[in-house]
């Protein structure tokens, strides 16, 4: 068998095309090796710079970006986390008088040319009063706040006077609603007046603006109370009103207010004219709503040990050449619980002179009413202190018109804390707006007994039950508070007889008081929905009984008709009598 042998050879054309894809594989090889050492290089420069950014200046770069994301003033919000006043990046409406006419518009020349252009523009502007202001000559603010929309417009004018800065407002989605709580931002960027200057460097402090500043308010709170209110000095042609709603265990506001208010988005004449807080910073006398403050005070004294003990009211009370009136006839003589659901003056200046000025002086100094009120706000107003003898001393006089709350001038809020610690067991705790932490009220100081502070619940509550407080009643809520009528003083002497103050002095449930309600009218006249009468009893008291159903249910407390204080030994010592 033969072998053949066979030789494979390449042709010369084939070997010159594998030796080229070689060369272009290797040359691709290559190509890769260099790109990805050229990534690394460049990866490790961009992480070499984010070393040197983050680790060897951490503080000017992480601050600077820090500030970039945080709004330029911060935030204040209610209890729930509305908000209250937020900073609002907006255009304004600048006239730059030197300017005028250099941008040589067909559109627009003279003064009276661009006040006609602006009104199309903004149709709610004077014609007469802009063009007068263009053609003053004086710089500044046409409008602090428009539209982009009307930014645009007004660029399309041509006109280089009209300047569309982008600046920083501030707003206040609520509009005038707790006005005086917040108070308003000035030009230079600084809070006035409210809460709004109270908390200035933490709303501009970087550290600390991110995080909104939460108040104790309630809005919906407030809301319905700003409500009744309004509706009450319409009702009584008062020329004001103002009001609270206080926890009674924590001393947290839940709505303050004072009318009439003012928008603090646009700070006007008028607006101005109502920046002043009746409820914090005017001082008043507020009568009979401190009866039961000096009746306690005889309680827990041991002055008063019998309910059913009469005292003489048929006559006027005699002291020295003074002497001490009730409204109207109210019966030969009452007990306790009569005098205060009848409101005796006689019988409370009795008890007063029984306790002696010393004891009613030193409770009304634990209630904090010789000092102004205690709250963050800035505005407050001091106490007109009955002036005593050289060791300051009270004449007999004095302590008797004290009892019955003339005599001494206090704001609402140094009632509403005497108020709360009346039947919250007998502890004064300072007032303040913002959100407290569970857990976190202030201790407080005692001024009562806790005994003599559930007597307190009891009598408040017969108040409204059968004397002057029954149209504070709500159904369901047990209410309990004190009517005061008060004419105001005036500064030549005496009393103006045709000028009232009427408060009503509420705490609910009187079971298990948890809230203070004061509301105050400023000068209320008789009219048709009040009967005719002026007094708390006809027109404060039933604000009352109309804004404890709207705010219990939104602060968790809802209607029971099941429950009530027990009052039934004290009932049978109530006669009929006449009521204020």
């Amino acid at each position: 068998m033969t072998s053949v042998s066979v030789t494979a050879t390449i042709a010369p054309g084939r070997k010159q095309l594998v030796n080229v894809r070689r060369e272009l594989l290797l040359t691709a090889k290559m190509r890769v090796v260099w790109l990805l050492v050229l990534f690394a290089v460049v990866a490790t420069a961009a992480l070499f710079r984010i070393v040197l950014l983050g680790v060897l200046q951490p503080a000017s770069t992480s601050q600077s970006m820090h500030d970039a994301l945080l709004p330029a003033r911060g935030d204040i919000v209610d209890r729930n986390g509305v908000a209250l006043a937020r900073a609002f990046p907006a255009y304004a409406l600048w006239f730059n008088p030197k300017a005028m006419g250099d941008g040589g518009s067909p559109l627009v020349k003279t003064p009276a040319e661009v006040a006609a252009a602006l009104l199309r523009i903004f149709p709610d502007e004077d014609l007469a009063k802009l063009t007068a202001r263009l053609a003053s000559g004086e710089a500044g603010y046409i409008r602090r706040r428009i539209l982009p929309e009307e930014a645009n417009r007004v660029h399309a004018l041509g006109e280089p006077a009209l300047e569309s800065p982008f600046e920083n407002e501030r707003l206040y989605p609520q509009g005038s609603m707790a006005a005086h709580v917040l108070g308003f931002v000035a030009s230079d960027g600084h809070g006035q007046v409210g809460m709004e200057q109270v908390f200035d460097q933490r709303l501009t402090d970087p550290a600390s603006r991110g995080t909104p500043a939460m108040l104790s308010l309630d809005m919906r709170v407030q809301g319905a109370l700003e409500d009744e209110l309004e509706r009450g000095i319409r009702d009584t042609h008062a020329v004001g009103a103002a009001g609270i709603v206080l926890d009674v265990d924590s001393g947290e506001v839940l709505a303050l207010a004072s009318l009439p208010s003012f928008n603090p988005n646009l700070i006007d004449s008028a607006g101005e004219a109502n920046i002043f807080n009746r409820f914090t910073n005017q001082v008043y006398e507020l009568g009979s709503t401190f009866k039961p403050i000096t009746i306690a005070a005889a309680i827990d004294a041991g002055v008063i040990t019998d309910m059913s003990r009469r005292y003489p009211s048929g006559k006027p009370l005699k002291v020295g050449d003074r002497e001490v009136h009730d409204s109207h006839y109210l019966g030969e003589s009452l007990n306790i619980p009569e005098a205060l659901i009848h409101s005796s003056n006689i019988v409370t200046a009795q008890v007063a002179d029984q306790l002696g000025g010393p004891r009613l002086n030193a409770t009304m100094r634990s209630l904090g009413m010789d000092a102004r009120p205690f709250i963050e706000l800035p505005a407050k107003g001091f106490p007109i202190w009955p002036k005593g003898d050289a060791n300051g001393a009270w004449s007999r006089i004095t302590t008797m018109t004290v009892s019955y709350g003339h005599g001494i001038s206090v704001t609402p809020l140094h009632l509403a804390c005497a108020y709360a610690a009346l039947v919250n067991g007998g502890v004064w705790r300072p007032a303040t707006l913002e959100k407290l932490a569970p857990g976190a009220a202030p201790a407080g100081r005692r001024v009562f007994k806790a005994s003599t502070s559930a007597r307190m619940r009891q009598l408040l509550r017969m108040i409204v039950v059968d004397g002057t407080g029954k149209q504070a009643d709500a159904g369901g809520y047990r209410v309990g508070g004190k009517t005061g009528s008060a004419e105001k003083s005036m500064k030549s002497g005496g009393y103006n007889k045709t000028s009232l103050v009427a408060t009503f002095a509420a705490a609910f449930p009187m079971d298990h008081p948890r809230y203070v309600l004061i509301i105050m009218l400023d000068e209320p006249q008789g009219t048709a929905a009040t009967s005719g009468q002026r007094t708390a009893a006809w027109n404060a008291a039933p604000i009352v009984g109309r804004v404890v159903p709207r705010i219990g249910p939104l602060l968790g407390i809802m209607p029971d008709d099941s429950r009530d204080i027990d009052i039934s030994d004290l009932s049978p010592l109530v006669g009929k009598g006449a009521t204020e």
